[in-house]
């Protein structure tokens, strides 16, 4: 008897771990060359992006080994050599503490920034100037399959170049 109760047990914990995840389809994945440098990471070499509808994973890989994963969902940023943070502190943390809390999701989402405060579009994305005195100058761009985050204040450079 206890041992039938184990097994389906068993049985259940691994049918419902498996249907739990999220299935990622081809459409959400990309293949990219990713830069992040600022004052805390550097990060330059290939990785994956992928998407959810709640959710973007960018890993970064170097010599085919994982170098980082980043997993940004609506509440927080998990980063594979710290703990998980809120959006407002991972900002403070490691980019600007003047950013808005989806600026990280939104770059690797290939969408506006700052409620698209500076937008011009062009016939294949769009460009971003935004400045805030002594806090941030940032240029920001998506056309076709590239993006562009460069702040001059903060010296904070990201740069996706799908494949």
């Amino acid at each position: 008897m206890i041992k039938k109760l184990t097994t389906t047990a068993t049985i259940l914990i691994l049918f419902i771990g498996c249907t739990g995840k999220q299935l990622i389809k081809k459409e959400n994945q990309e293949s990219a060359f990713i830069v992040i440098k600022t004052d805390k990471m550097r990060y330059a070499d290939m990785g994956f992006i992928y998407r959810g509808d709640s959710f973007v994973k960018v890993e970064i890989y170097s010599m085919g080994q994982p170098l980082v994963s980043l997993n940004i969902n609506p509440a927080n940023v998990c980063m594979s050599t710290f703990e998980c943070m809120e959006k407002k502190d991972f900002n403070a943390k490691m980019l600007s503490a003047n950013y808005p809390d989806t600026l990280l999701e939104n770059i690797f989402r290939a969408k506006a920034i700052f409620g698209a405060e500076g937008l011009k579009k062009s016939s294949n994305g769009f460009t971003q100037k935004i400045k805030k005195e002594g806090e941030y100058e940032i240029t920001y761009s998506v056309k076709g399959n590239d993006r562009r985050f460069y702040d001059k204040i903060n010296k904070i450079r990201i740069k996706v170049r799908a494949k």
